[in-house]
């Protein structure tokens, strides 16, 4: 779980963001600097990224980058009408506000990191494709394959150094059987 980010720290980050960059829209400056001055409506405004994905957000883009200068998103509807989500963010001062910025190199800019949160609006299969699960899990059980042969071949080894037949051939099953259903895996990994 993600400790919630301060006020203060918000304010910091866009004073900051308003100092070092150029928006290509001037009405999202107005907008920041309408955040800035209201801390119980900043107290509701969480950086993202990829905002689209959430129920109520902005994307602002300063003069650096090549992404669409502003888009205010509400329940799936988008506009470009900086006025439009101006209005709606003083109506509805309590509801959650996303905000994602778009500047040269973000995702390297500690100062930007600090204050972005988890977008829980993010489906679950945004980043991971089914392949990159299914890899994920041959990768697993492959990692748990190797783990429980090489503890196998320990004991059988053990049992050798102690001449115990009874457990050799236990263990020598108990092997045989794991090659086995290893076998029936399928193979994306390459050995």
């Amino acid at each position: 779980m993600q400790t919630p980010i301060s006020v203060q720290d918000k304010k910091s980050f866009i004073r900051w963001f308003l100092d070092h960059y150029q928006l290509k829209k001037r009405e999202s400056v107005w907008i920041l600097n309408y955040l800035v001055n209201h801390n119980e409506l900043l107290a509701n405004v969480h950086f993202v990224r990829e905002v689209k994905f959430c129920s109520r957000g902005i994307v602002m883009t300063s003069q650096c980058s090549e992404e669409a200068p502003f888009r205010f998103y509400k329940n799936h509807l988008v506009t470009t009408d900086a006025e439009k989500s101006f209005h709606d963010i003083r109506l509805n001062q309590h509801e959650p506000l996303y905000l994602q910025l778009n500047f040269k190199n973000a995702n390297q800019n500690s100062f930007y990191v600090s204050v972005l949160e988890e977008n829980p609006y993010i489906p679950d299969e945004y980043f991971i494709t089914k392949k990159d699960q299914d890899l994920a899990k041959q990768l697993l059980d492959k990692s748990l394959f190797t783990y429980k042969k090489d503890l196998l071949l320990t004991e059988i080894d053990q049992s050798l150094d102690e001449m115990d037949q009874k457990k050799f051939t236990k263990l020598v099953n108990q092997l045989h059987r794991l090659e086995m259903s290893n076998a029936n895996q399928p193979k994306l990994l390459k050995q």
